[in-house]
């Protein structure tokens, strides 16, 4: 069963159909689907937020450890925004590359050499 509804200029259209097995497989063949070839890889622009986040992400790998209020101003001046900051703040927190460990008052972000 298939129902269609929407309208028609003013005229409102409340359309049902039913259609069988049979019905399904020759409306199939009489649209004969192709599947479209899949497209050459294209490289996906890199947007403001993930270049940031690359940043980010290099700023503590070379920094090695930060406390996070040192962090969370460089992260400020990086975008301009303490809300960004605090974005990339948060982001880097939950990071796999990231650890986050108790620096007596402030925390401490440190970054994860992958060995």
């Amino acid at each position: 069963m298939l129902r269609i509804r929407g309208s028609i200029g003013d005229w409102p259209v409340d359309l049902t159909l039913e259609m069988d097995d049979g019905d399904w497989a020759r409306l199939g063949a009489q649209l004969q689907v192709t599947p479209s070839p899949a497209p050459a890889a294209t490289t996906k622009p890199v947007s403001q937020d993930d270049a940031l986040w690359q940043i980010a992400r290099e700023l503590l790998r070379k920094a090695g450890q930060l406390s996070g209020p040192d962090l969370l101003e460089q992260l400020e001046g990086l975008t301009g925004s303490a809300v960004s900051g605090k974005r990339l703040l948060v982001r880097l927190r939950h990071s796999s590359d990231v650890r986050v460990s108790s620096g007596g008052d402030t925390p401490l972000y440190s970054w994860i050499d992958p060995a």
